[in-house]
């Protein structure tokens, strides 16, 4: 490599290096913003213990019989223990391998994303995609998109910290919506296999995991 090939690679590895720190530094600083409220607000902390859900309501006969529904979003909440282990299994495996070990975020799967720039698996966590689900708002540019991540980061840390992992797989679970009038996934499974959660084996599981790449595309 002549003189004035190695001035221009010391040139460019400077202004990487010089990029790479700054990135670095701000992220502290974006994320002291967003916990302040300065880039728009945050949900409160009731909001963040007692989630909105739309849910269906229920008719029985006497003897414990559904008869009928009344919704606007055809969801019916279910409990962890109720879910199948092979849709939590299909789900951490697909969404998530590292879900048991972080705390909202997986700074592996983040810097793996930003350096692939998304091509080998994104960086968004099953916490994040619930704090995206339920409290984001996802109109507006890329500047805009940009704060509604770092928002995610924040609200993850603090879903992280009010519930059990446990719990937050029931939330998104039940948060997802699998399309055709199938809001959650106990809606789902009675509308695709007539069945219950519990009750979902292998193949179902993943079917119901894959659908939330593209719900219309893949249902």
């Amino acid at each position: 490599m002549n003189l004035d090939g190695i001035k221009t690679y010391k040139k460019y590895l400077t202004i990487i290096w010089s990029l790479f720190f700054v990135g670095l530094f701000s992220i502290p600083i974006f994320f002291f913003l967003v916990g302040k409220g300065l880039l728009g607000p945050l949900p409160t902390s009731d909001k963040i213990e007692n989630p909105k859900a739309n849910l269906a309501s229920e008719v029985f006969s006497a003897d414990g019989v559904l008869i009928g529904k009344f919704y606007t979003q055809n969801r019916t909440r279910v409990e962890y223990d109720e879910l199948s282990p092979n849709i939590v299994n299909a789900l951490i495996s697909t969404e998530d391998e590292r879900f048991k070990k972080h705390s909202g975020i997986d700074l592996e799967g983040t810097f793996r994303a930003i350096f692939f720039m998304g091509k080998k698996g994104g960086g968004s966590t099953i916490t994040q995609q619930l704090a995206k689900l339920l409290f984001t708002d996802r109109k507006g540019g890329k500047i805009k998109t940009i704060i509604n991540k770092l928002k995610e980061y924040v609200v993850a840390i603090r879903l992280e910290k009010n519930y059990t992992k446990e719990e937050i797989i029931a939330l998104y679970l039940n948060q997802v919506d699998f399309v055709n009038n199938a809001v959650g996934v106990k809606s789902a499974s009675n509308v695709y296999f007539n069945s219950e959660p519990s009750q979902l084996d292998v193949n179902q599981a993943a079917t119901l995991v894959g659908m939330l790449k593209n719900p219309s595309l893949f249902n």
